[in-house]
């Protein structure tokens, strides 16, 4: 049975987050609120944790697509090969926010995703998820959770979540109601910027 953790997004509570981040140290896996939707995630170190989401999205883990989700771009050379001043500027420019940016991947990513050529970078815009990230000392890797109602699509209450998946995870993080509307998806790995998927992040500035 997974814990429920509610945790307020304007001032996260440092003893909560440090439980989460216990959680995930040790294996766990976890549902947090982001800036978009719910996600489900865990330590992208701990390989026996990837393999644990890879198996619940009925993936194979070296195919799966998941978002590393990073607490700023300080870290973005562990996993991004070198990107240039331009690209950089736009991420500078929409992160933190709704969006997911797909980026060339680097030779020091995780085992796992060694052969990926690209890695979807993510630094959401919600205190909660940030401070968690911070405190780990690095990624989570994080995948969105539908709901199989085709009408919503992804379930934004914190409570009906604990009820699905509370057998699947280890802890499910109250961070109030989600949005039900996913990040946008912009492809920066090629010569030209491509909108990959619309979501919540406005694609003006781009």
């Amino acid at each position: 049975m997974a814990e429920f953790i509610r945790i307020y997004e304007e001032n996260p509570n440092q003893k909560e987050v440090d439980r989460v981040v216990s959680i995930l140290k040790k294996g766990g896996l976890i549902i947090y609120p982001t800036d978009t939707v719910y996600g489900l995630g865990c330590d992208i170190t701990n390989l026996k944790a990837l393999e644990k989401v890879a198996k619940i999205k009925g993936v194979k883990l070296e195919k799966a697509n998941f978002s590393f989700v990073c607490h700023d771009l300080s870290n973005l050379s562990d996993y991004v090969k070198q990107i240039d001043t331009s690209v950089f500027k736009i991420l500078k420019r929409a992160l933190p926010g709704p969006y997911t940016f797909v980026l060339p991947g680097s030779k020091s990513l995780p085992n796992p995703f060694k052969k990926k050529k690209t890695v979807g970078i993510r630094v959401p815009n919600n205190n909660i998820a940030l401070e968690i990230v911070r405190e780990l000392g690095n990624p989570i890797i994080s995948t969105s959770i539908y709901d199989e109602d085709e009408v919503i699509e992804y379930t934004t209450d914190p409570e009906l979540i604990l009820e699905k998946w509370s057998h699947l995870v280890d802890a499910v993080i109250d961070g109030g109601y989600g949005g039900n509307e996913p990040s946008t998806v912009i492809d920066l790995s090629g010569e030209e910027l491509l909108i990959v998927r619309e979501g919540k992040g406005s694609i003006e500035m781009f």
